[in-house]
């Protein structure tokens, strides 16, 4: 009798214990990975490969396809951290997973939402003092003609004192013919070496001889010269400035990525991804020390 009800009893204790360590339910066929308790679809992969400009129709390898994917999920991690400290109360679609993720490094963000400081801006600029550095330019503008008749055409009127611009619209085959030819400011880094030697041998307002290529006839003008310089630090602050901010804004999105993969479990169910898995969520990285 005392035997019966011990065992009894054990069974009693024993339930319980097997009940807390059930195991979740196997995911839905179309389930890709789990985040905390939540599933993500492979539809919810597509919508945001498309919504990044990627395509999972396409030919893109499994290495980057393992990468892109990583990249969905710690988006999704960080939508849930802002979420749970209640920077957010939810986040639907994708406008508002956006703005959950920029209300996340605001609120996360040093005062003054991280502001450069004036020496952090010169001590860049000194680092990077060639980024500033300017080439000499020149303001271009070119008629482009399909036969050599039409560009001497062009060449005789211009010479008879009608307007480059003028002549550009009427027979030009340039997609710059509306705005008068007009091509841009350009270095000689930025331009054929053939075409280099002849457009920098222009003055200002001069127009070149006819320039023959193989798909059809130029001719050159050039409206100004700009010459090499540095740009000074005054004119480069608001450029260097907007460095900082994202270079700052790179190192607090990756130190909130890092906490969250620390603070939640993250499952890929690769036999569901029509790709070979290789992430940092993979089995494999699982195993090696991060």
């Amino acid at each position: 009798m005392k035997a019966a009800a011990l065992a009894c009893g054990l069974a009693f204790t024993v339930l319980p214990l097997a009940a807390c360590q059930r195991q979740p339910p196997p995911p839905a066929p179309d389930a890709v990975a789990r985040i905390g308790g939540e599933d993500l679809r492979y539809a919810d992969f597509e919508a945001w490969l498309k919504r990044n400009g990627s395509d999972a129709d396409g030919v893109l390898a499994s290495d980057v396809l393992s990468q892109l994917f990583d990249q969905f999920l710690e988006e999704r991690l960080l939508v849930q951290t802002a979420i749970d400290r209640k920077v957010v109360r939810e986040a639907r679609g994708a406008v508002g997973q956006r703005a959950a993720i920029e209300a996340l490094l605001a609120s996360s963000g040093e005062p003054a939402a991280g502001e450069a400081q004036e020496a952090d801006i010169a001590r860049y600029y000194e680092a990077h003092r060639q980024e500033f550095s300017r080439p000499e330019r020149v303001k271009l503008r070119q008629i482009l003609t399909q036969d050599r008749a039409t560009a001497e055409r062009a060449l005789k009127e211009i010479a008879g004192g009608a307007d480059f611009q003028e002549v550009a619209r009427r027979l030009s085959h340039d997609p710059g013919a509306a705005a008068g030819g007009y091509q841009g400011e350009l270095s000689r880094e930025d331009l054929p070496p053939s075409f280099a030697e002849v457009i920098f041998g222009l003055q200002p307002g001069e127009v070149s001889r006819l320039v023959p290529a193989e798909y059809g006839f130029h001719i050159f003008q050039v409206t100004g010269r700009e010459p090499a310089q540095v740009i000074p630090l005054a004119a480069a602050r608001s450029e260097i400035l907007g460095k900082l901010r994202q270079e700052r804004a790179d190192r607090l999105l990756q130190s909130l990525v890092q906490e969250a993969r620390t603070r939640y479990n993250v499952s890929v169910y690769g036999r569901n991804l029509p790709f070979d898995y290789e992430g940092y969520y993979s089995d494999s990285h699982a195993k090696t020390p991060r």
